[in-house]
């Protein structure tokens, strides 16, 4: 109980200097404890508040009478207290008053200072803007006249300088989201203007390239007239072209060439000045920018590749004429022109490594195209304009860097087709001048006559016969044929030229094509005109002594090519000439076809041949279809008084001998049955004019009786038959010394049994039935002895 008490003096304690809010907790203190304790804290609690009471009621009396004499103090001030009221009151309504004005001065002042701050403020901001806005409207304006490479700056000092002070406002964010979009439509109008520029470049691919070849062809002609006229001052050796000697007017035309050329430099033209290459150099400095460098590039070379394409397939009637070649030759000079401009101009949009593969893809389909069209030219000329073009193309292009070694080896390849041209219009010249000749010789009434003849062709007169008229061996076409043998060496000489070869190159290949034009050409049409029907005895004999003026020209033709080629034939093995050849061929054809006509001649008189081969005695003379054979050949022999001595002896033995054989076969023809003795005499009368007329040397040079050995086989048979001398022939057959040595068996067996036929027929051998019965067994003992002579033979065969 005790212990208690202190307890509850301390929880009124806490009361007392706790807070209200936390009295809760000393308050469960008291329910927690003994039993009764709340009753015992109330009477406690009781006790404390009776002693507060007293305490406040003995401060309250001490107190009193000081707070009687403040409440009379009060009611003192009271009075007082409600005039200051008044006064304060009318003080304040006269200072509201008075304080309105500046209220209202204040509010102004407060309202300007904020206005100024304001504008500051802006001021400050748009300090900031208006070099944005100033930047965009200066893109907007670059955009407006197209200076695209510049509008890229712009944007690019905008992302990186501008608009990051600004980003907080809404117009720059518009500002940064047009940004991307302009960049896109710079990129399309860029690109837009390149494909204007690479349309515009194939347009005008051709004038670029005419241009490139026209200035390469003038500064070509230029160091050459400059080339020769140092030639004609310090008289060095001058390659004189067609071989044609220049004439003493050439440094005055030298001279007006220079100046020429003078004048045209003023007014060269470069790709630069034709076409306008700003859109690529713009179209490459924005893609650059952009970082899309490798973009362009990939598309500026799959688009040139294209038109490469489109350049190079040629039109199908290129051919035709020298002006398709030079427009293709145009458009490709043009468009790598074009490339090696960008080359030169740009930094990586074209690597030498790009031009190269181009042009190496280029060149195989121009040598290719050139082949396949170069084939279908028919025309020298063409072909020559076609060389011309190709060399200015290959110098041109040359200058340029490029390497054309492929195209000087195909201009070799075309100098074969040219040749095979001009081979062909030379057969076609030779032609008429062979169709045009008269055959005859030429006919000189006087010197001047004289000299026009020799100076087209090299005629040595062995005679030096001066006395006019007279008549040349050879017939008008020989000179003809040797002119036109020098065009040719002149029109291959053409070609020969500017091919980049030396002088002993050049006389080489001149030497070939006029072997060509020698072994092939003239050669052929010797031999067909030699076979033309149309062409007789006279006409052979002339031919053959006109191949022997040529072929004597032969000479003159190797020293004429030496002349225009300055290539000396003492110092450099040269080709020599094969027109010895050609003509010997052709002399040769000539003597045979002479010999073939001679002997077709020969037939036709034999065909005449009328023979009664049942008359029973000759007529006494020669028949009438021989004797024109007879004057035939001797008028013939005699125009061969001109031929070399052995061709007209061949010809001559050859006309016997085809006589005698034609003779023979007369004789021996299966379909004649029976020959009387008379046919026999009368064909003995004929045979003996043949062997009066080669006894009478129709053809000088032969030595005896070798002529008449033609007809020694005929000889022999008809003396046997004539003279009956069986016993002789079959006594002395097989021995070198017999009489009949040329006769045989078989031969004489047919006669004789034809005429064994007749006598059974027509009775001619009925005296000798009736008067010597031994002789007709004389005739069947020698058949027996004939066939037995011929089967032994047939035997040992």
């Amino acid at each position: 109980m005790a212990e208690s008490l202190p307890e509850h003096e301390r929880i009124l304690q806490e009361i007392e200097s706790t807070d209200t809010a936390c009295v809760g907790p000393t308050l469960r203190s008291v329910y927690d404890d003994q039993p009764n304790a709340h009753q015992r804290f109330m009477e406690k609690l009781d006790a404390c508040i009776r002693n507060h009471d007293r305490e406040i009621e003995k401060m309250c009396n001490f107190h009193h009478q000081g707070f009687v004499d403040a409440i009379t103090e009060l009611l003192k001030v009271r009075a007082d207290a409600e005039k200051l009221k008044v006064q304060v009151t009318d003080t304040n309504r006269r200072l509201q008053d008075a304080g309105k004005e500046v209220i209202a001065q204040t509010e102004e002042i407060i309202r300007c200072r904020i206005q100024q701050r304001n504008i500051t403020t802006v001021v400050e901001k748009l300090q900031l803007c208006l070099p944005v806005l100033e930047m965009y409207s200066k893109l907007k304006e670059q955009m407006k006249v197209k200076r695209y490479y510049s509008a890229l700056k712009t944007m690019e000092q905008l992302e990186n300088m501008y608009l990051p002070r600004v980003s907080q406002y809404r117009f720059c964010q518009i500002m940064i989201e047009n940004l991307p979009k302009l960049r896109e439509e710079i990129k399309e109008i860029s690109m837009s203007d390149l494909k204007d520029f690479l349309e515009s470049i194939r347009k005008h691919s051709d004038k670029i390239g005419e241009t490139a070849m026209k200035q390469a062809q003038q500064q070509k002609t230029f160091n050459t007239a400059l080339q020769k006229q140092n030639n004609v001052n310090y008289g060095r050796n001058m390659y004189v072209i067609n071989g044609r000697v220049p004439e003493p007017k050439y440094e005055i035309t030298s001279k007006r060439t220079l100046e020429e050329e003078d004048e045209h430099e003023e007014e060269v033209l470069t790709a630069h000045d034709l076409v306008d290459f700003s859109p690529v150099y713009r179209c490459l400095h924005i893609y650059s920018v952009l970082g899309d460098g490798e973009t362009f590039e990939n598309y500026y070379r799959k688009q040139r590749r294209k038109q490469a394409r489109l350049v190079l397939q040629p039109q199908s009637s290129m051919h035709e004429t020298v002006e398709g070649y030079r427009r293709y030759f145009s458009q490709i000079v043009g468009f790598f022109v074009v490339e090696d401009h960008i080359l030169h101009v740009t930094q990586g949009l074209v690597t030498r490594a790009y031009t190269d593969e181009l042009w190496n893809m280029a060149l195989s389909k121009i040598i290719a195209v050139l082949r396949t069209h170069s084939s279908y030219c028919t025309d020298p000329d063409l072909v020559l304009e076609l060389k011309n073009l190709i060399v200015v193309f290959a110098d041109t292009l040359q200058g340029y860097g490029f390497p054309v070694n492929r195209l000087f080896d195909l201009l070799f390849e075309i100098r074969d087709q040219y040749n095979e041209t001009l081979l062909k219009k030379w057969a076609g010249l030779f032609r008429d001048i062979f169709e045009a000749d008269n055959y005859s010789p030429i006919p000189v009434a006087n010197e001047e006559e004289y000299k026009i003849v020799i100076s087209k062709f090299p005629f040595q007169d062995p005679e030096l016969d001066k006395s006019f008229p007279k008549k040349l061996p050879m017939s008008q076409s020989v000179p003809q044929i040797y002119i036109q043998v020098k065009e040719f060496i002149y029109a291959s000489l053409k070609f020969s030229e500017s091919l980049h070869r030396s002088s002993t190159e050049i006389d080489d290949m001149l030497r070939k094509s006029t072997n060509l034009l020698l072994t092939r050409t003239l050669s052929s049409c010797l031999q067909n005109l030699i076979k033309k029907p149309h062409i007789g005895l006279t006409e052979l004999v002339q031919i053959i002594i006109n191949t022997t003026h040529l072929e004597q020209a032969c000479k003159y033709l190797e020293d004429f090519i030496t002349n225009i080629t300055n290539i000396s034939q003492e110092t450099v093995h040269t080709a020599r000439l094969y027109g010895l050849s050609t003509f010997k061929d052709a002399r040769h054809a000539a003597e045979g076809e002479i010999y073939t006509k001679l002997n077709q001649k020969i037939d036709e008189f034999i065909q005449l041949a009328d023979y009664d081969w049942t008359m029973s005695e000759s007529a006494g003379r020669a028949s009438g279809y021989l004797m024109d054979l007879i004057n035939f050949l001797r008028s013939t022999f005699q125009v061969f008084t001109h031929l070399p001595g052995k061709v007209a002896q061949t010809a001559c033995m050859s006309a016997c001998q085809h006589l005698s054989t034609s003779l023979m076969q007369m004789l021996l023809d299966s379909e004649l049955k029976q020959i009387s003795m008379g046919a026999v005499q009368q064909f003995n009368l004929d045979v003996i004019q043949c062997e009066l007329f080669a006894s009478s040397e129709p053809v000088p040079g032969f030595h005896g009786d070798t002529l008449q050995l033609a007809f020694i086989d005929l000889r022999q048979l008809l003396d046997l038959f004539m003279v009956w001398d069986w016993s002789t022939y079959l006594a002395d057959y097989g021995q070198p010394t017999s009489k009949y040595l040329r006769v045989n068996p078989s031969t004489a067996l047919t006669l004789l049994e034809k005429m064994k036929d007749t006598s059974k027929k027509n009775n001619i051998f009925a005296q000798f039935r009736k008067n010597d019965r031994d002789k007709q067994k004389l005739i069947e003992t020698v058949v027996k002895q004939l066939r037995s002579l011929v089967n032994g033979m047939s035997q040992h065969t």
